[in-house]
């Protein structure tokens, strides 16, 4: 099954998958060509995938629910809070994107290549739902 990792390992990825878990975050937003940079496909309603915490352990296997590839400027106040991350806004989530998106870890993971992150950018809006709690299964009794 593939992977699901969200952001890079650290106090990041640790409040998204707890978000994840909680039930807070149901959506995310990637750039489309972090799909295309590296040979995957864009994920289709019905797929799985497992869900990995910042110590690269198994912690859930989410499901996709809906998929919209849409610019950067499309992206509604539903869907932005539907992410789970306490965004008041669509322009407080969307400069908070725009930060991770240009972030040097970010841009090294995907070869700058003097990409521009502008409303016309492709991103990918996905919905997902948790099917399986890993932790309880894979916790020693």
């Amino acid at each position: 099954m593939p992977r699901a990792e969200f952001a890079f390992p650290g106090p990041l990825r640790d409040r998204l998958v707890g978000a994840i878990l909680d039930g807070s975050k149901t959506a995310t937003t990637s750039l489309l060509r972090e799909y295309g940079d590296e040979g995957e496909p864009v994920p289709e309603p019905g797929a799985r995938s497992v869900l990995i915490d910042s110590a690269g352990e198994p912690v859930a296997v989410i499901e996709t629910a809906a998929v919209r590839v849409v610019p950067l400027a499309g992206v509604d106040a539903a869907h932005a809070v539907d992410e789970g991350e306490g965004h008041g806004s669509v322009a407080e989530w969307r400069a908070a994107h725009e930060e991770f998106w240009n972030s040097d870890a970010m841009r090294a993971e995907l070869g700058d290549g003097g990409f521009e992150v502008d409303d016309a950018t492709p991103v990918v809006l996905e919905r997902f739902r948790v099917v399986e709690d890993l932790r309880r299964r894979l916790r020693p009794r």
